[in-house]
C-alpha cells in the first residue's frame, strides 16, 4: 500500500470516528434536557357501564388520548373489569373513570382498586364516575359524592373557589358552560371543592348555595380528583374543558 493510500484511510476512519461521537453526544443531550420524552406516564382509562351509557364516552377516549400526546402521558382504554388486579393496575400511574355506570367491579377487583390506592395509586373520576358503585361506601368517599339527580342539559355559571389549581387557573373567576348538570348526594366533607354551580343561572338545581361540581383530596393513601363536567361530546371540543382535565391529571400524576 502506498503513502497516499494509506494516508486517505487514516482521514477517512478520523472522520467516521468524529460523525460516531457527535451522534452519541447529541442522543446523550436529547436524553438529559427532556426526560419525560421517554418516560411518559401511564393511564387507565376503565369505561364499563352497568346502566346507562353516555354516547360520550368513545370521544372521551379519543380526546384523552390526543391530549395525552401533547403532554406526556399514553392511554390504555379497557371496558374489562378483569384488568383490576393489582398486579395489572401497578402498571399504571392513573386510572380513569369515565362515565362508568352502577356496579362494575366485583369484591376482589374492589380490593386490588382500594389495594392500589392504599400504595400511592390515583384517581380521576369524570361525571357519571359518581353515578357508580353505589354498595361500596369507600368509593364514595374516594370520588367525593354520589349522583342524585339532574334536569335537562342546559347552560349554567359555575363559580372558580380556586384559581390556583392546575385543573381551574386558566378560567378566571366565573365559568359559563352547557353541560348536564348532577345534583348530589353523600358528599365527602372532607374534599377539597375547586368549582361550585350557581344553581340561580340555571333550573333544576338541588343542592343549593352548596354545589360542588370539581374537588379534589388526597385519600387512603392516593390522591383523587373529580369533575362532574363532560355529558356530552361537544364538551370534550371545548378547549377550556380540556385544560380542566388536563389540570386534573396533572395534578393526580404530582406534576404541580
Amino acid at each position: 500500500m502506498s503513502k497516499n493510500q494509506i494516508t486517505f484511510l487514516s482521514k477517512t476512519l478520523a472522520v467516521l470516528l468524529l460523525v460516531v461521537s457527535c451522534g452519541e453526544k447529541q442522543k446523550s443531550t436529547t436524553n438529559d434536557e427532556d426526560p419525560e420524552a421517554i418516560s411518559a406516564s401511564a393511564i387507565l382509562v376503565f369505561t364499563k357501564t352497568a346502566g346507562y351509557r353516555h354516547a360520550s364516552i368513545e370521544k372521551g377516549v379519543a380526546v384523552l388520548t390526543e391530549l395525552g400526546g401533547a403532554h406526556q402521558f399514553t392511554v390504555t382504554q379497557t371496558e374489562n373489569a378483569g384488568d383490576f388486579s393489582l398486579g395489572n393496575l401497578q402498571r399504571f400511574d392513573l386510572v380513569i373513570f369515565l362515565s362508568t355506570t352502577l356496579d362494575v367491579l366485583d369484591t376482589e377487583q374492589e380490593r386490588a382498586f382500594k389495594s392500589y390506592i392504599n400504595q400511592g395509586g390515583s384517581f380521576m373520576g369524570i361525571h357519571a364516575a359518581a353515578d357508580t358503585e353505589y354498595d361500596w361506601p369507600w368509593y364514595g368517599k374516594l370520588v367525593g359524592a354520589y349522583f342524585k339527580s339532574h334536569p335537562e342539559q342546559q347552560e349554567a355559571s359555575i363559580r372558580v373557589l380556586d384559581q390556583a389549581h392546575p385543573a381551574t387557573r386558566h378560567l378566571g373567576g366565573t365559568w359559563k358552560h352547557f353541560d348536564e348538570w348532577y345534583n348530589y348526594k353523600d358528599m365527602n366533607p372532607d374534599v377539597s371543592v375547586l368549582m361550585q354551580l350557581d344553581e340561580s343561572t340555571y333550573s333544576g338545581g338541588e343542592n343549593g348555595a352548596n354545589h360542588p361540581i370539581a374537588w379534589y383530596h388526597e385519600y387512603d393513601g392516593g390522591r383523587a380528583f373529580y369533575t362532574g363536567l363532560g355529558h356530552t361530546e361537544e364538551s370534550f371540543d371545548d378547549p377550556l374543558f380540556r385544560a380542566h382535565l388536563v389540570g386534573g391529571i396533572t395534578y393526580c400524576l404530582g406534576r404541580e
